[in-house]
């Protein structure tokens, strides 16, 4: 599989938004970037085909208006985003990752409990190597 090429910060927001919102038309996206950075609806526009070109978005037409939708679903597509930032910005270390989570980011028991599983998979999938 190809690697996509990376995406930059407003793109970024932009694949958030509609991850949150599958099937969103432009006009919607580009009220809230007009409303969040005063950007117009060509911007909105110009990014979301600039991701669908990239292979992050893929679009339908539904009652005569293209809705877009996160190619892959929302969870792979943050994996992919998550995936691009440890190879490009840490160099394919997952350490500095792991410590700013320990040391920025506020966490409850369930997601303590979750990360635990997740610990256990990489120690058992590290025993087969």
């Amino acid at each position: 599989m190809a690697k996509k090429p990376g995406v930059g910060r407003a793109e970024v927001e932009v694949l958030r938004f509609i991850a949150d919102r599958p099937g969103v038309a432009v006009s919607t996206v580009a009220e809230h970037l007009f409303a969040t950075k005063g950007q117009t609806r060509t911007t909105a526009l110009n990014t979301m085909e600039r991701l669908r070109a990239k292979g992050f978005l893929r679009r339908e037409q539904i009652d005569g208006v293209y809705q877009y939708f996160p190619t892959g679903g929302k969870v792979r597509l943050f994996e992919g985003l998550v995936d691009d930032f440890v190879q490009t910005v840490l160099g394919g270390s997952v350490t500095p990752l792991v410590a700013y989570l320990t040391n920025k980011v506020e966490v409850d028991a369930s997601q303590i409990a979750e990360l635990r599983q997740l610990l256990e998979k990489l120690e058992g999938d590290a025993s087969h190597d």
